[in-house]
């Protein structure tokens, strides 16, 4: 996702809709192990792709666009379950001083000091010029019964469309997996192999003298309160979450949790995952091309 100015994402949302009954969204997570080297050239070769062929269209608009440079992934998305990497957490805690710094990038970004810099009607003009005028032609169920839906206008519309051929599978495919991605992680921390193991982690945890019943509520503890924790402070704590995680045995549990219940949606979403696979692959040539080119 680019990241443009909060109010561009904000009215970007405007041209998404879902609906639906049942169920919650959850939030994504990934499993906290490594991503191959070569699974992430391959998705920086596609995010990258993807951003130049936005540039390239929206310069045809007539309006500026800069390339945005990928994030860091969040501490919820790195460590979904539990902060098990003694260096990271040494280094970053609970990754604050990371969100800070993104959050310092994001206002000093070139696309958001422009949408900035032209007239509100100019505004609205980007934000549909992007992302499509009415949240029309694109449409999706999720799993929760939820279903969203998007523009299939507009110049990521546009440029996902060149990348990936069959738009309209590609937004089912990542809408959906996507989705599943946040299923799991409730899946494996309801699971009662997961609260087992969580039990020798919190003994650990308070061997350390924190009292923390399990390891959200140890993250929430340092990065919700309103006054900011000293990096100090949550870098102790997060550490010794992370090596309580390792000694316990909580670690190895979740990440074999992980796997199992990410197999076990896949096999119930066969057709949105065998997509996802396959539109990225054969995009990949594509993408290869045009990053070269510099599109």
């Amino acid at each position: 996702m680019h990241r443009w100015t909060l109010a561009l994402l904000t009215a970007g949302l405007l041209a998404t809709t879902a609906t639906g009954c049942a169920g919650t969204t959850t939030a994504p997570g990934a499993s906290g192990s490594s991503t191959s080297r070569a699974a992430g050239s391959t998705a920086e070769t596609l995010r990258l792709a993807e951003q130049l062929l936005i540039k390239k269209c929206m310069e045809k608009e007539g309006h500026k666009y800069w390339v945005e440079p990928p994030g860091p992934d969040d501490v919820s998305i790195r460590f979904p379950y539990v902060v098990d990497d003694p260096a990271w957490a040494r280094a970053h805690g609970y990754g604050t001083d990371l969100r800070r710094e993104r959050e310092a990038e994001v206002r000093s970004d070139p696309n958001q000091r422009y949408f900035h810099s032209v007239p509100a009607k100019a505004r609205a003009v980007l934000v549909s010029d992007l992302n499509g005028a009415r949240p029309q032609g694109l449409s999706a169920r999720l799993p929760n019964g939820i279903r969203v839906s998007h523009s299939d206008q507009g110049c990521q519309a546009t440029a996902e469309r060149r990348l990936y051929g069959d738009l309209q599978a590609w937004f089912r495919a990542t809408r959906v997996t996507d989705s599943l991605a946040g299923t799991r992680v409730g899946l494996v921390t309801d699971d009662k192999r997961y609260k087992a193991a969580v039990k020798p982690w919190a003994r650990c945890m308070r061997e350390r003298t924190y009292t923390y019943a399990d390891p959200a509520r140890a993250r929430s503890a340092a990065t919700l309160p309103q006054t900011p924790w000293p990096h100090a402070k949550e870098v102790r704590l997060a550490s010794a979450e992370a090596a309580c995680a390792v000694s316990s045995g909580l670690s190895s549990v979740a990440e074999s949790l992980d796997s199992e219940y990410r197999d076990r949606l896949r096999r119930s979403h066969p057709r949105e995952t065998a997509d996802l696979a396959r539109l990225k692959r054969e995009a990949l040539p594509r993408a290869r091309a045009i990053v070269a080119r510099g599109d």
